[in-house]
């Protein structure tokens, strides 16, 4: 009999670790909730998709001009109680989380200093910038979701074959439960939802 054969015979099983639900490792092999996964020491950012630990992707240098852009003009154009921010958590439910690129949330009665992850039904608008690595999410899980908790608005981001940005506006349709467009824009978005802002889009990108 071999060594190879002679060890693979009398090796100890392996066996699972005891606390499983802190080994990110397993994701695939069981429901993860929200509490759980906010204590690993993950290598990556994440979102939680119907319990499945998600990678979330690079980013280039034009996708973060432009989310970094639309959040300085969205939070300079805010109206109280309004509040603007980046890439903040949302917890949908406790299967699911998404970090939309900006989110603009109604913030009363939330202690934002201490604040993880929103309640859906603190915001307002949920804004997706689209990369090479989103397409799929940004224009349809994330959007189904986002209207299915009910969220009002939601804004799409699209690279233009300028390379300027025109965002696709939705609003969400309260009888069908689904987002509905509003306008496409170009070069100006102007608009009064979720507050009066208007945005020069060519502003947001270096050519």
């Amino acid at each position: 009999m071999s060594a190879v054969r002679e060890v693979a015979m009398t090796a100890e099983p392996i066996n699972e670790p005891v606390d499983d639900h802190l080994d990110w490792m397993h994701a695939l092999s069981r429901d993860w909730t929200y509490e759980q996964v906010k204590n690993l020491d993950l290598p990556f950012d994440w979102d939680l998709v119907d319990g499945v630990i998600v990678v979330r992707g690079q980013t280039n240098q034009w996708h973060d001009q432009v989310r970094d852009r639309l959040f300085v003009a969205l939070l300079g154009a805010r109206v109280s109680p309004c509040a603007a921010n980046v890439e903040r958590c949302v917890l949908l439910d406790e299967a699911n989380t998404a970090k939309p690129d900006v989110v603009v949330f109604d913030k009363t009665g939330l202690d934002v200093f201490e604040l993880e992850c929103l309640p859906p039904e603190a915001v307002v608008l949920a804004v997706e910038v689209v990369s090479h690595g989103t397409r799929a999410n940004d224009r349809f899980r994330k959007p189904g979701q986002y209207a299915e908790k009910k969220i009002a608005s939601y804004w799409r981001v699209e690279r233009g074959l300028d390379d300027l940005p025109i965002v696709h506006e939705f609003h969400r349709d309260e009888e069908k439960g689904v987002y509905l467009p509003v306008a496409q824009h170009e070069g100006v978005l102007r608009t009064s939802v979720p507050y009066p802002v208007e945005i020069d889009l060519a502003a947001l990108v270096e050519l």
